[in-house]
């Protein structure tokens, strides 16, 4: 853990991280639209999300060694059920996965922003709120 990580901050990038990560997924499964057999891919955000929450609960009562040990697994990407095939064996749906990207992008930009105003509050902080 860094000096100037919070638990906010650390949320947020594990956030940053994981809708880096989706948006790969999406960008793939775009990309393999008209590949025979190709079948979505992504990742429970949500879960995900959670995962890491409780390995930085766990790893706050660890020493320092066992948490650089630890580092973080790459997330669950599993394919997506339910998902209407195409005759080629193909399920990728451009609508769906247009939305998604979109959503995503929508979500990322959101956490900068959150994680922009956590760095303006702790510069306050660290200049005694005179904004210098």
């Amino acid at each position: 853990m860094s000096s100037l990580s919070t638990p906010l901050i650390d949320l947020l990038g594990h956030a940053l991280d994981l809708t880096a990560q989706r948006h790969g997924l999406i960008s793939q499964n775009i990309a393999n639209i008209d590949t025979p057999g190709y079948h979505t891919r992504d990742i429970n955000f949500r879960q995900e999300l959670q995962q890491a929450l409780a390995r930085d609960e766990t790893s706050q009562t660890s020493n320092a060694d066992q948490e650089a040990a630890a580092g973080n697994p790459a997330p669950f990407v599993r394919e997506v059920p339910g998902l209407i095939e195409r005759p080629d064996g193909n399920n990728v749906n451009i609508d769906r996965e247009g939305l998604l990207l979109a959503e995503n992008q929508l979500q990322y930009q959101t956490e900068v922003a959150v994680l922009r105003s956590e760095f303006s509050r702790l510069q306050a902080a660290i200049s005694g709120g005179t904004g210098q």
